[in-house]
């Protein structure tokens, strides 16, 4: 059987702890970099305490992945949950909390929206277009830099990973993704997201710098490939539920 890890799930969420930010290596993902770009970025936290990383979709929206959201199969209160924005330094970011009960899952894909206060934060633009085979991705995210204990190396810094997106029949996505359905597939280039970056902005990079969100990112082997709901298939659903 395939090894295959949601980035977040190490059993619970508190696993991921505070404490952690103090000893965190300031390089990026396994093996990634350190980013210098990424406004729309945000860091979710559970008591306090670094979970997941999410991306500002509108002035008062957040998409992140949905199994952020639980713990041991149990619904994770509102009142739990805090969002770092506007700096690439979790530390330094500015806090939002989610408005209760506004948090709207993706029946097809693990997506959630969650309402938030306005943030002062420029927001992604959304790939109205899907991903294919070959193309060039670059994931973002505050998680894990090593793997033997990756609540003990999470990443105060927004870091990043470069990827490619393969053939949904690739040998590398063997259990990670159904042909045609809402998740892609993707190899590593260089650096490997993991735990602590689940629900973390897939961009694409024109020409010109501009990037597009293609994916959210859900989970990765922690060596070789990774995968990500694709954000074209959920258009209709993420601008209905932001115009709310």
């Amino acid at each position: 059987m395939a090894r295959r890890f949601r980035a977040l799930l190490l059993t619970t969420l508190v696993l991921v702890t505070g404490s952690v930010l103090s000893s965190a290596p300031a390089s990026a993902v396994i093996g990634g970099s350190k980013s210098t770009y990424g406004p729309w970025a945000v860091r979710m936290l559970v008591d306090g305490k670094p979970a997941c990383t999410g991306t500002a979709v509108a002035r008062q929206w957040i998409l992140t992945a949905s199994h952020c959201f639980y713990e041991q199969a149990q619904p994770v209160a509102d009142k739990r949950i805090s969002f770092r924005v506007g700096n690439l330094d979790m530390r330094r970011g500015t806090t939002v909390r989610p408005v209760p009960r506004k948090r709207v899952g993706s029946a097809h894909a693990d997506m959630m929206l969650v309402k938030v206060p306005p943030m002062n934060v420029p927001t992604a633009r959304l790939a109205t277009a899907g991903v294919h085979p070959g193309q060039a991705v670059r994931q973002y995210g505050w998680g894990a830099t090593c793997t033997s204990d990756e609540s003990a190396c999470q990443s105060p810094v927004l870091k990043q990973s470069d990827l490619k997106v393969v053939r949904p029949d690739d040998p590398r996505c063997a259990n990670h993704t159904t042909p045609g359905g809402p998740d892609f597939c993707m190899k590593k280039v260089s650096g490997i997201p993991a735990g602590g970056d689940s629900g973390g902005p897939v961009m694409t990079v024109g020409p010109r710098g501009t990037e597009t969100l293609v994916g959210v990112f859900n989970g990765s082997d922690r060596e070789k490939s990774a995968e990500a709901g694709e954000v074209s298939q959920q258009l209709s659903w993420i601008r209905s539920v932001i115009r709310r």
